[in-house]
């Protein structure tokens, strides 16, 4: 053994590179930032201009204060929906970021499309399908425009295989803003 590892070592290596620890090899070989992300809670962060933490609560007169955004009755919301492979986050992120994209909600999730997350066969008979790990993306816009939020999202997700994922679009019917209670239009900006 100590042959067969000394070789080893000579020619291919033993260990991962320095950079490769540092970047984790979670990320360079399964594409996820880390192996259990789903068990990882998410950290309490204390936001600019909260009064004690998350949990406590101020009148709305004390609420942090908002710039008013003239009121657009005419205009409209979609929820725009994105599922597609956990490895494709950060471009997708930064896509949404260079089209102003100021908000979105990311949930961990497991699935798979008519591919039954390949299937595999044993002795010629299918098996059970395979449930994949994704992430779910969704994002409600009124400024920026729902084509070019789509077009911006299959511009980065697209590899021309199975499992690039699916974006669904929804008309949104209100958006209320807990903090301060504004609806409509105002409710998306801030």
């Amino acid at each position: 053994m100590i042959i067969t590892f000394s070789l080893i070592k000579k020619l291919h290596g033993l260990r991962a590179s320095r950079e490769e620890e540092i970047i984790g090899l979670d990320k360079l070989e399964h594409g996820i930032d880390s192996s259990y992300a789903g068990f990882i809670m998410a950290p309490q962060v204390m936001t600019e201009g909260a009064a004690g933490g998350d949990d406590v609560k101020v009148p709305v007169e004390k609420a942090v204060p908002v710039t008013k955004a003239t009121a657009r009755p005419d205009a409209k919301f979609h929820m725009v929906t994105i599922i597609t492979r956990q490895s494709k986050f950060d471009e997708l992120k930064k896509a949404m970021n260079d089209i102003n994209v100021t908000g979105m909600t990311v949930t961990n999730v497991l699935g798979c499309g008519q591919q039954h997350g390949n299937v595999q066969k044993y002795r010629g008979v299918e098996m059970d399908m395979t449930l994949l790990p994704k992430i779910k993306v969704d994002i409600v816009v009124s400024e920026v425009p729902v084509d070019l939020v789509v077009a911006a999202a299959k511009e980065v997700l697209y590899t021309g295989n199975i499992g690039d994922g699916k974006i669904f679009v929804y008309d949104v019917q209100n958006v209320v803003k807990v903090r301060t209670g504004e609806e409509g239009y105002e409710a998306l900006q801030d």
